[in-house]
């Protein structure tokens, strides 16, 4: 069908797709290097740092994601560089938790201690030993993280605070359509939903295939 201007249904769903998954892999990938950064280096290091960036990871955890965007935005304004911002500022502290989790383990590992023993400088200790062997979970957590990301977006959006009329996502294209649901031209609102739904039924189906891939002892039996 068509929307209340006329134009194409499935062309609009098609775009605002590409503008959603956009958002999401980009907010989650900046969201993963900070979080790692900070983790991975609180985790191998320790100390007064350490216990500051838990204080703050557990401070932000105990708020709503969605709270914390809402509040950026409102501050920001929309755009397609305030959402990611505000993605990014309300999914960080999951990779600054795992990564931190993943090197207290590892930085007591004898090829840890055989890195130091050899007089390799930190950076090369942290970048080429501890890391792909902190990077399985996070994988699996970012990859989950992505479809979060969408339907945060999509929420928003649906609010009337994240994306602008210019650059029309799934949730602008739901928001956009739910006024015109009960007068029979429902599929102005259905239509993007299941779109929305099924994009991160996928990335959710995903997510389980990247971890069974990384962890074969999780595999079912």
């Amino acid at each position: 069908g068509t929307d209340e201007q006329g134009r194409d249904m499935l062309s609009a769903i098609l775009y605002g797709l590409r503008v959603s998954v956009m958002v999401g892999v980009v907010a989650t990938t900046l969201a993963l290097l900070a979080g790692l950064t900070l983790g991975l280096t609180a985790g191998y290091f320790g100390g007064r740092f350490d216990a500051l960036l838990m204080r703050l990871v557990d401070l932000q955890l105990s708020f709503p994601s969605i709270l914390l965007a809402m509040i950026l935005l409102a501050l920001f304004g929309q755009g397609v560089d305030k959402i990611i911002i505000a993605l990014v500022a309300s999914q960080w502290a999951y990779y600054a938790r795992t990564a931190r989790s993943a090197a207290l383990v590892e930085r007591n590992r004898e090829y840890i201690d055989a890195a130091r023993l050899l007089g390799l400088s930190t950076p090369r200790i942290l970048l080429r030993h501890l890391l792909p062997n902190c990077l399985s979970p996070l994988i699996v957590v970012a990859a989950l993280q992505v479809a979060a990301a969408i339907a945060l977006e999509a929420t928003l959006s649906f609010l009337g605070l994240g994306m602008p009329v210019t650059e029309p996502s799934l949730g602008l294209l739901i928001a956009n359509g739910f006024q015109y649901l009960y007068s029979g031209r429902y599929w102005m609102s259905v239509f993007p939903g299941v779109a929305l739904l099924l994009t991160i039924l996928a990335l959710n189906l995903v997510a389980d295939q990247v971890r069974d891939v990384l962890n074969p002892r999780l595999r079912p039996t």
